[in-house]
């Protein structure tokens, strides 16, 4: 796999109807699930952005840890993954989206996590994916609920769900494992619109 970014899908023309490469897309952002072509331009993204996404964010920085992380993307479903391409920019990776721990049956739920990388940080770009994701799973997917669960010191994630929509409802102390502690976490969620449902079980 080369480590050079691109090529891109083609961006669809919005007034067709048809989303191309994407499974949706707004103004900006496409919305495309991941693939193991996509490792190069990935990781290179990645390697660019640790200074951003440190101490927060540890997304794969290599092949090897791309295709892992890639491979529990596309073989579990109880986990989604999204690319987030730029549409301007003939689809190159502005971040990522990913839904994990989907239970079904009477809670259907999931954990949302996220990011940015730097050359689109700071531009709206991942706000309009966030919102295409939730359109996304809570239609496609018939989910009910999505958590974000957030480390306090992290302003422009707590920003980001803040604008889509989530609520604050707790703090759980000693939450996750990163980069080598436990550290304290924000649950932030979201629930779909009230509907009822055929069969909550």
């Amino acid at each position: 796999m080369s480590d050079a970014p691109g090529p891109y899908p083609s961006a669809p023309d919005p007034s067709s109807g048809n989303p191309g490469p994407y499974l949706a897309v707004g103004p900006r952002v496409g919305l495309r699930p991941f693939s193991r072509d996509d490792a190069g331009e990935f990781t290179a993204r990645a390697r660019e952005s640790r200074e951003l996404h440190r101490p927060w964010l540890f997304p794969p920085c290599t092949p090897e840890a791309y295709a892992a992380y890639a491979g529990t993307l596309l073989g579990d479903p109880a986990r989604a993954g999204f690319l987030v391409c730029e549409r301007a920019r003939d689809g190159r990776i502005a971040g990522f989206v990913t839904i994990n721990n989907i239970v079904r049956g009477a809670f259907r739920s999931g954990a949302l996590g996220y990011g940015a990388f730097a050359h689109a940080a700071g531009r709206g770009l991942l706000t309009e994916a966030l919102g295409l994701v939730l359109d996304h799973a809570f239609g496609s997917l018939d989910l009910h609920r999505l958590e974000a669960n957030i480390q306090p010191g992290n302003a422009a994630s707590r920003a980001l769900v803040r604008r889509a929509g989530f609520r604050l409802e707790g703090f759980s102390p000693a939450m996750l494992f990163i980069d080598g502690a436990w550290r304290d976490h924000e649950r932030w969620a979201i629930t779909a619109p009230a509907t009822a449902p055929e069969s909550a079980v």
